[in-house]
């Protein structure tokens, strides 16, 4: 007996080791074969008392048998007989079968009578925790069904290396809580407010935009009220770039000249947007970097008010009427707080995405997120300072998700400057494009 014991446990230690291994090097086949069948198993046979324990289920009249005290007989023994008649019982949402996904399972529940997702999405921490998962996330595809998304691990832990951007103005910049690549597509969601304190992540997310702009062929303008120190070494790249308040003013009114010399173009072709002029009248689009935006509205005396007026009306115009005639924006900065002034609320309006990496105050995470939905809200000011490029993303889905930048050293963002240097328009040649009339109207007419 003892001898058969030892081989028994050598090769159980053999397999214990084998599935570590297995585990370790190829997760993907691991979860496939071994995890996502034993959790599919779990999830299903522990959804009534999970359900019960979140408060996701609702009481039902239903007939059942039931016990009823009869008789005590001689010995003492409680004779009990059964009866059939209603009585009130949990009942719980109807759950299909769990599809794996690559970093977790999901699953759709049909919800009872009364529910809506919100009392799912209330639910959701609780549902992670009796699961054993890192998180859950709750949508809703259409009335009366609701999707648990379930993430095993943290797929923001680590991340592999920054993948090639394949479409005009979109950028692969990190990925997403699900697993799936987070990309910034300027023609989906065309002006952005990204913020977030310092060591954040918020001047790597700049780099990786960068980068993957970088190979495209666009104009990069830059804002940056740093004294130019985050943005000069880009300057092989970028087309124009303004260090101060002043240089802002006058870039702004050569983009709102830009914008009316455009409309004009569009007009004579009968288009809506420059995207409808055929490719040799099409202008090219502009991407414009604002770093620092809280010292476009700061002032210091009452000296700089006409000046911070005139900033703020043509940067809200660029973000009212860009889109169309291929302006897009990109706002960074560390404090963005409505006691900066109505320019402020006014241009965040206007960019419906929205990045909140870390920040150190509420007012800039309510500015940020605030107005789209209280748990990305909490979520955000959740953010731990030792996790740099987490941040909580509105993305073009109109869903909010936490998300992780790819990490952009400074000198692969120069050196991407340099590469691609050869790509970069003439600032003046933009502004005051050299058009014949006569080849303009041949290009329209064909």
């Amino acid at each position: 007996m003892r001898d058969a014991l030892v081989p028994m446990l050598v090769g159980l230690a053999a397999a214990a080791a084998g599935l570590w291994a297995w585990r370790r090097f190829h997760y993907r086949s691991y979860w496939l074969l071994i995890g996502f069948p034993l959790m599919a198993i779990t999830v299903r046979a522990t959804w009534r008392t999970v359900a019960l324990g979140c408060g996701l289920t609702k009481k039902r009249q239903r007939f059942w048998f039931t016990t009823v005290p009869r008789l005590i007989a001689s010995t003492g023994i409680v004779k009990v007989r059964r009866r059939f008649q209603r009585v009130a019982v949990d009942t719980k949402p109807f759950m299909w079968l769990p599809r794996p996904t690559r970093h977790g399972w999901r699953v759709t529940v049909h919800t009872l009578e009364g529910q809506i997702p919100a009392d799912f999405s209330q639910a959701a921490e609780r549902l992670a925790h009796s699961w054993g998962v890192h998180a859950v996330r709750v949508s809703s595809p259409r009335p009366g069904r609701v999707i648990l998304a379930a993430t095993v691990r943290d797929p923001l832990v680590r991340l592999d290396h920054l993948p090639a951007s394949g479409d005009l103005l979109s950028v692969h910049v990190g990925r997403l809580e699900t697993g799936g690549l987070w990309s910034i597509d300027f023609r989906t969601v065309p002006h952005w407010i990204n913020a977030g304190a310092t060591q954040s992540g918020k001047s790597n997310l700049a780099n990786a935009l960068l980068v993957g702009l970088a190979p495209q062929p666009v104009a990069l303008v830059g804002i940056d009220l740093k004294g130019g120190v985050e943005f000069t070494p880009y300057a092989p790249r970028l087309s124009a770039l303004a260090t101060t308040r002043a240089e802002s003013v006058s870039l702004l009114d050569d983009l709102v000249a830009l914008m009316v010399d455009r409309m004009g173009l569009c007009r004579a072709a009968g288009a809506r947007n420059i995207w409808q002029l055929p490719p040799g009248v099409r202008p090219v689009p502009i991407v414009v970097l604002v770093d620092e935006l809280a010292e476009l509205y700061l002032m210091a005396d009452k000296s700089e008010k006409d000046e911070i007026a005139h900033t703020s009306t043509a940067l809200l115009r660029v973000a009212q009427l860009g889109r169309a005639f291929g302006i897009y924006l990109f706002c960074s900065g560390q404090r963005i707080g409505s006691d900066l002034g109505p320019g402020v609320t006014a241009l965040r309006a206007q960019c419906s995405g929205r990045i909140c990496h870390r920040v150190n105050d509420p007012e800039t995470a309510t500015m940020t997120l605030g107005d789209l939905d209280p748990a990305a809200l909490v979520s955000a000011r959740a953010i731990p300072a030792e996790t740099p490029g987490v941040a909580i993303v509105a993305s073009q889905d109109g869903q909010w998700y936490r998300a992780r930048s790819f990490y952009v050293a400074e000198q692969a963002a120069e050196h991407a400057a340099h590469t691609w240097s050869h790509l970069t328009p003439d600032w003046a040649d933009i502004v005051c494009p050299d058009r014949d009339g006569t080849a303009l109207s041949d290009l329209l007419s064909a």
